[in-house]
């Protein structure tokens, strides 16, 4: 994977590109569309294929209140970009001069002076540059002065069109299988596993605890069916995975993922770096009036958490 964190990082002697450009957050179905069409038109060019995106947010600059969690990390995006497709990414960082860029200047700095655009495909939404006055034919005026072709694409999806505020409306409401049919995958987190207060060993349920700060856009509090997957070697477990703040043990200051392998106490995973992705829901989180009531559902959740993963 060639991640470039800025212009100054892109290689002086780079040649002709296709370039796709968009803040790609969660790399759905609608980006790999416009990433295959890029990937078509530069295997025919012979040039390489260069990803931009922005970290962080643009939102996150100029309208932090407003930001949306995001859901995957700048590292993580890069990693799905180069799975389908691009050859390079470029993160620019997003910041208030930036912004101030026209989309002419936006277009002359990245397009044409660092990466020598000889196509770009953008989605048919597209905006830029300041106050986001520029769109799809601006680009493509501009492109038509400098040498390079611009390709705006139809949004996908339908009824409901592929978009990261679609699969974050469905995270919200815990549809993972919603968010999972946009995405072409499971929803996934990432982060280190920590040491818990380790009721769940207590109970016969040990949990490889991650907390969300660490994480980027989790699914609302529940019990879910899913897999973790450890990164250090690549070994992948079915689990039963509970986001939440443990409303039975009068809740914790910060909601957290919680992901019990199935019919497995062995592991040691504290300090390891996880994969946890999210199949399907299996109930929400509720408190329970005894400790033998929350064993029993428990139970309960493994054996449905196992039917579910054995069709996945």
């Amino acid at each position: 994977m060639q991640l470039w964190r800025s212009l100054d990082e892109v290689p002086s002697d780079l040649g002709r590109t296709a370039v796709v450009i968009g803040n790609f957050d969660g790399v759905h179905l609608g980006h790999q569309h416009v990433l295959a069409t890029a990937r078509a038109k530069a295997l025919a060019d012979g040039l390489t294929l260069v990803a931009v995106t922005f970290d962080p947010h643009p939102m996150a600059v100029l309208r932090p209140e407003h930001a949306p969690p995001t859901l995957t990390t700048i590292e993580a995006r890069a990693e799905l970009l180069t799975q389908h497709g691009a050859d390079a990414v470029l993160a620019l960082p997003f910041d208030r001069d930036m912004a101030r860029w026209s989309p002419d200047e936006f277009a002359q700095r990245v397009l044409v002076d660092a990466l020598h655009a000889q196509e770009a495909v953008v989605g048919a939404n597209f905006r830029y540059g300041n106050r986001a006055v520029g769109d799809v034919a601006c680009l493509a005026d501009f492109g038509a002065g400098h040498d390079f072709a611009v390709e705006g694409i139809p949004l996908d999806g339908g009824p409901q069109v592929w978009s990261s505020t679609y699969i974050r409306t469905c995270l919200a409401a815990g549809d993972v299988a919603g968010a999972a049919e946009a995405l072409g995958r499971p929803h996934a987190v990432r982060g280190l596993v920590v040491k818990g207060d380790q009721r769940g060993r207590e109970l016969g349920f040990p949990t490889a605890n991650v907390p969300t700060e660490a994480l980027t856009a989790t699914p609302s509090d529940g019990v879910y069916a899913g897999w973790l997957t450890r990164l250090d070697t690549g070994e992948r477990y079915p689990a039963a995975i509970s986001v939440g703040v443990n409303p039975t043990f009068d809740g914790v200051i910060t909601r957290r993922v919680e992901s019990y392998v199935l019919d497995r106490t062995d592991l040691e995973l504290y300090g390891v770096e996880v994969l946890v992705e999210f199949v399907d829901r299996l109930r929400g989180m509720v408190a329970f009036g005894s400790i033998d009531e929350l064993i029993d559902q428990m139970r309960a959740d493994v054996d449905q958490a196992r039917r579910l993963l054995a069709e996945d």
